[in-house]
């Protein structure tokens, strides 16, 4: 059972500003560093010193940041510091673990992700998540991504076929298919199995795409497809994106959040990390002195 210990109110971190470019942050984390790139249309979620643990094992600690909307943000870090576990938080996929226990708030929209009276499911429709490995259903390409719209009560077959198109438009691979749709999804590459999941989490319109690690399991040519699409994307959803490559997040991101052990080490302007970090851990990193 899920156990929490949340405030009422926004902590002192957030009522300061906590993210806000250039602003460093004192606390638990020894003293998050923060440069971020806004957003156009603003911040779309806040965490504020959010704590998370398996049991007796802490994974996240005190971590403060915002995600811009319509940016993309990666999430990079040593295998271990708790990227996946605060991107997993993001839409409560951590729920099923047995002793998970959390502290502080993460906001969404304005909303309190782990209030009692949270839709989770609702949540996680506004949230699509794309995996490490691709994960196709076995069944048919146009079924794959029509999925979601049928378990959401969806029965009219013509605006199934038009949001099955559009998400494979999308997602860059409908020019590939679309003679095939009701082929099986099992028989595409994994370049396209993977850009299938893509479409299948975009097919019902969520505001936000996480994405774990999506290119780990690819070849370097469907590595670029997907970071192309990534690209293509920015702007109509709001991207979290985890990796272990560090060229990726420079790449493909707006901003880019460092952590280490558990905690946020500097969160900014993804070039600026990459080029000027502020803090030497940050730097250390990028320049591959450890990890």
């Amino acid at each position: 059972m899920l156990a929490t210990s949340n405030r009422n109110s926004v902590g002192a971190a957030a009522e300061r500003g906590a993210g806000s470019p250039g602003q460093p942050l004192g606390g638990s984390n020894g003293g998050t560093v923060y440069h971020v790139k806004p957003g156009p249309a603003g911040k779309l979620i806040d965490l504020d010193r959010f704590s998370l643990w398996y049991g007796q094992s802490q994974a996240l600690f005190d971590v403060t940041m915002s995600v811009e909307r319509g940016l993309v943000t990666a999430l990079i870090g040593p295998s271990g510091c708790g990227k996946s576990t605060l991107l997993r938080s993001l839409n409560r996929m951590n729920d099923l673990i047995d002793g998970l226990r959390i502290s502080g708030l993460i906001r969404f929209d304005e909303g309190e992700i782990y209030a009692p009276d949270i839709d989770v499911i609702g949540l996680r429709k506004r949230m699509g998540m794309v995996f490490q490995k691709p994960n196709p259903f076995p069944m048919s390409i146009a079924d794959n991504v029509a999925y979601p719209l049928r378990v959401d009560g969806m029965r009219d077959r013509h605006t199934i076929e038009e949001r099955v198109e559009r998400a494979l438009k999308q997602s860059a691979l409908w020019d590939e298919v679309k003679d095939r749709l009701k082929a099986s999804a099992l028989g595409l590459s994994g370049g396209q199995q993977q850009r299938l999941c893509i479409a299948r989490a975009i097919a019902a319109d969520p505001e936000v795409l996480l994405m774990d690690e999506p290119c780990s399991a690819l070849d370097p040519i469907a590595t670029a497809r997907i970071e192309e699409l990534i690209d293509h994307l920015r702007g109509q959803y709001t991207i979290v994106i985890v990796t272990h490559n560090m060229q990726q997040a420079a790449r493909v991101s707006d901003n880019t959040a460092f952590m280490y052990l558990g905690k946020l080490i500097e969160y900014g302007d993804t070039e600026r990390i990459f080029t000027n970090p502020i803090n030497q851990q940050t730097s250390d990193y990028v320049t591959g002195r450890f990890g």
